[in-house]
């Protein structure tokens, strides 16, 4: 069995959504390099009076950071490509579940993604496929 090795990028975004992308990734790059405890912090703090995000608004925001972001694009952008989305989400107002965890199938590897109305954002894998260990 093989692995993709990066993601497609999507087409479609528009100009103001691109630039409110690439601020939230440029916020999402630093904040990556936290330790998990300081970053949930963080992510705590972003969240507050937030309104949980819908599928489609988190969907939208998640598009937007890999049409601009080849670093969130790839292999091991799962962190600053999950913080990212949260980050325009809460530009919006929204606020998706932001999770860290492992994959529950071998082989064994480390994971953040985002949920929203219960299940994972655009990850092409069955809703148990992960199991959180941290969430925001």
């Amino acid at each position: 069995m093989t692995t993709p090795s990066s993601l497609t990028r999507p087409a479609g975004v528009p100009f103001g959504r691109r630039v409110a992308a690439r601020l939230a990734v440029a916020v999402a790059i630093p904040l990556a390099k936290l330790t998990p405890r300081r970053l949930r912090q963080v992510l705590g703090v972003l969240r507050r009076g937030a309104r949980p995000a819908g599928y489609e608004s988190a969907k939208a925001a998640r598009d937007a950071v890999l049409a601009v972001s080849l670093r969130c694009l790839g292999p091991q952008g799962c962190l600053p490509r999950s913080v990212a989305v949260v980050v325009l989400s809460r530009m919006s107002g929204t606020w998706p579940t932001w999770c860290a965890g492992v994959r529950v199938m071998p082989p064994f590897g480390a994971h953040a993604w985002v949920e929203a109305d219960g299940v994972p954002v655009d990850e092409n894998v069955p809703a148990q496929y992960f199991r959180p260990l941290m969430t925001v």
